[in-house]
């Protein structure tokens, strides 16, 4: 493709002559890192096992959740049972206090 990338209120537009494409940036995918090891999450095995490491224990109440809670806070972490329904937002749900875990556009 050719043209010229205009980028504005975190819109890219690609502009051709007669012909316009936009392209959000917020369509780029997420990816949840172990920062220890840099080691992108690729799985829930991997991601229970880095999680149960630092003290989350997983909770067994809900089918349709998988859900970790540290004792020392209150704090709950609760992920679709679906690999393939982990969004970017549940990402942000395990890094919000936490220095182990970054979410990186891939």
């Amino acid at each position: 493709m050719s043209g010229v990338k205009v980028f504005k209120n975190g819109i890219v537009r690609l502009e051709n002559p007669g012909d316009c494409h936009v392209i959000s940036m917020s369509s780029r995918r997420k990816v949840l890192v172990h920062v220890p090891n840099n080691e992108v999450i690729t799985c829930y095995a991997n991601l229970e096992r880095k999680l149960c490491s630092l003290g989350w224990e997983r909770y067994y109440d809900d089918r349709q959740l998988l859900q970790y809670h540290k004792r020392s806070t209150a704090h709950l972490i609760s992920l679709p049972k679906d690999y393939s329904r982990f969004k970017s937002m549940h990402m942000y749900d395990i890094v919000k206090n936490r220095n182990e875990f970054e979410v990186r556009d891939m």
